[in-house]
């Protein structure tokens, strides 16, 4: 059993800064990827990545957001972090920490995801 605990997010000004965090737990033998996907509210909105940090290899963004949005991985803790800064209202959503894992050395790579942590960018 694995679970994915996210913390930080919340509400915000336009402008302003937001973190987040999340550490994966339990029967972990390798975590191989670790990232942030996002859903916006309203109809036809999907899920997308916005950052990803493979083991080993430094973080990959989506293009919108490469210049707000740094990640960055504690192997160790199995944490990954993300620190947005100048947030604008477009990036309201709910942020899904995801998680590529094995539990155990002979098995298979799966997905894992996260509660989901709200930000809202607003004045």
């Amino acid at each position: 059993q694995v679970q994915l605990m996210e913390s930080g997010g919340g509400l915000v000004q336009p402008g302003g800064s937001l973190s987040l965090s999340c550490t994966a737990s339990g029967s972990i033998f390798s975590a191989n990827r670790m990232g942030w996907y996002r859903q916006a509210p309203g109809p036809g909105k999907h899920r997308e990545l916005v950052g990803s940090i493979h083991r080993g290899n430094p973080p990959e963004y989506a293009d919108s957001v490469k210049d707000r949005f740094a990640g960055s991985i504690d192997n160790h803790q199995n944490t990954v972090y993300l620190q947005m800064k100048h947030l604008q209202p477009e990036v309201t959503a709910i942020y899904y920490c995801n998680a590529v894992i094995r539990t155990r050395s002979w098995g298979s790579w799966q997905d894992y995801w996260g509660q989901g942590a709200p930000v809202t960018v607003s004045s």
